[in-house]
Protein backbone atom coordinates (compact mmCIF):
# COMPACT_ATOMS: atom_id res chain seq x y z
CA UNK A 1 0.00 0.00 0.00
CA UNK A 2 2.90 2.36 0.52
CA UNK A 3 1.74 4.12 3.66
CA UNK A 4 4.96 3.39 5.46
CA UNK A 5 7.35 3.71 2.60
CA UNK A 6 10.97 3.74 3.78
CA UNK A 7 11.93 6.33 1.21
CA UNK A 8 11.49 9.83 2.59
CA UNK A 9 9.78 12.40 0.40
CA UNK A 10 12.40 14.95 1.51
CA UNK A 11 15.10 12.73 0.03
CA UNK A 12 13.46 12.85 -3.41
CA UNK A 13 15.69 15.18 -5.47
CA UNK A 14 12.97 15.99 -8.02
CA UNK A 15 10.51 18.61 -6.79
CA UNK A 16 6.91 18.30 -7.89
CA UNK A 17 6.04 20.81 -10.60
CA UNK A 18 2.37 21.39 -11.21
CA UNK A 19 2.86 23.78 -14.11
CA UNK A 20 4.83 23.90 -17.33
CA UNK A 21 8.20 25.55 -17.92
CA UNK A 22 8.77 28.78 -19.84
CA UNK A 23 8.69 28.62 -23.64
CA UNK A 24 9.93 30.85 -26.44
CA UNK A 25 6.33 31.96 -26.92
CA UNK A 26 6.23 33.24 -23.33
CA UNK A 27 9.37 35.33 -23.86
CA UNK A 28 8.10 36.54 -27.25
CA UNK A 29 4.80 37.64 -25.64
CA UNK A 30 6.71 39.72 -23.08
CA UNK A 31 8.81 41.33 -25.79
CA UNK A 32 5.73 42.06 -27.91
CA UNK A 33 4.01 43.65 -24.91
CA UNK A 34 7.05 45.86 -24.22
CA UNK A 35 7.37 47.02 -27.81
CA UNK A 36 3.66 47.71 -28.30
CA UNK A 37 3.04 49.73 -25.12
CA UNK A 38 4.72 52.59 -23.34
CA UNK A 39 5.91 52.93 -19.77
CA UNK A 40 6.23 49.17 -19.19
CA UNK A 41 7.71 47.87 -15.93
CA UNK A 42 8.52 44.26 -15.05
CA UNK A 43 7.66 42.69 -11.69
CA UNK A 44 9.54 39.46 -11.04
CA UNK A 45 7.70 36.65 -9.25
CA UNK A 46 9.89 33.83 -7.87
CA UNK A 47 9.61 30.19 -8.83
CA UNK A 48 7.35 28.10 -6.62
CA UNK A 49 6.49 24.42 -6.54
CA UNK A 50 3.43 25.26 -8.65
CA UNK A 51 4.88 27.65 -11.26
CA UNK A 52 8.11 28.57 -12.95
CA UNK A 53 9.62 32.05 -12.47
CA UNK A 54 7.20 34.61 -13.91
CA UNK A 55 7.20 38.27 -14.82
CA UNK A 56 4.21 40.58 -14.72
CA UNK A 57 4.65 43.29 -17.35
CA UNK A 58 2.59 46.40 -16.51
CA UNK A 59 2.09 49.26 -18.95
CA UNK A 60 1.64 52.94 -18.07
CA UNK A 61 -2.16 52.58 -18.06
CA UNK A 62 -2.17 49.48 -15.83
CA UNK A 63 -2.75 46.90 -18.55
CA UNK A 64 -0.69 43.83 -17.75
CA UNK A 65 0.33 40.33 -18.73
CA UNK A 66 2.02 37.53 -16.77
CA UNK A 67 4.37 35.13 -18.49
CA UNK A 68 6.89 32.51 -17.43
CA UNK A 69 10.56 33.38 -17.95
CA UNK A 70 12.28 30.28 -16.63
CA UNK A 71 14.74 32.20 -14.47
CA UNK A 72 15.38 35.65 -13.03
CA UNK A 73 18.36 35.89 -15.39
CA UNK A 74 16.12 35.51 -18.46
CA UNK A 75 13.78 38.20 -17.09
CA UNK A 76 16.74 40.50 -16.49
CA UNK A 77 18.02 39.91 -19.99
CA UNK A 78 14.73 40.99 -21.58
CA UNK A 79 14.49 43.97 -19.23
CA UNK A 80 18.01 45.15 -20.13
CA UNK A 81 17.44 44.60 -23.85
CA UNK A 82 14.37 46.87 -23.81
CA UNK A 83 15.52 49.24 -21.02
CA UNK A 84 12.58 48.22 -18.82
CA UNK A 85 12.79 48.54 -15.01
CA UNK A 86 12.67 45.19 -13.21
CA UNK A 87 11.34 45.02 -9.64
CA UNK A 88 10.92 42.13 -7.23
CA UNK A 89 7.17 41.85 -6.68
CA UNK A 90 7.66 40.37 -3.21
CA UNK A 91 9.56 43.50 -2.12
CA UNK A 92 7.72 46.26 -3.93
CA UNK A 93 4.22 44.90 -4.51
CA UNK A 94 2.30 45.85 -7.63
CA UNK A 95 1.43 49.42 -8.64
CA UNK A 96 -2.03 50.80 -7.94
CA UNK A 97 -2.60 51.41 -11.65
CA UNK A 98 -2.74 47.63 -12.14
CA UNK A 99 -5.58 47.31 -9.61
CA UNK A 100 -7.42 50.23 -11.21
CA UNK A 101 -7.10 48.60 -14.63
CA UNK A 102 -8.36 45.27 -13.22
CA UNK A 103 -11.47 46.95 -11.82
CA UNK A 104 -12.12 48.65 -15.18
CA UNK A 105 -11.70 45.36 -17.10
CA UNK A 106 -13.49 42.62 -15.15
CA UNK A 107 -13.75 40.47 -18.29
CA UNK A 108 -10.07 39.58 -17.82
CA UNK A 109 -10.99 37.69 -14.64
CA UNK A 110 -13.91 35.81 -16.18
CA UNK A 111 -11.54 33.25 -17.73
Amino acid sequence: MGWFNRRSRAADPTPTKLDREATREDLAALEAFVTSRRGVEFYLEPETTATDTTVVAIAHDGEWIRRRTGSPRAAGSIARKHAVPLYEAARTGYPERMRVWNRAHPERHAR
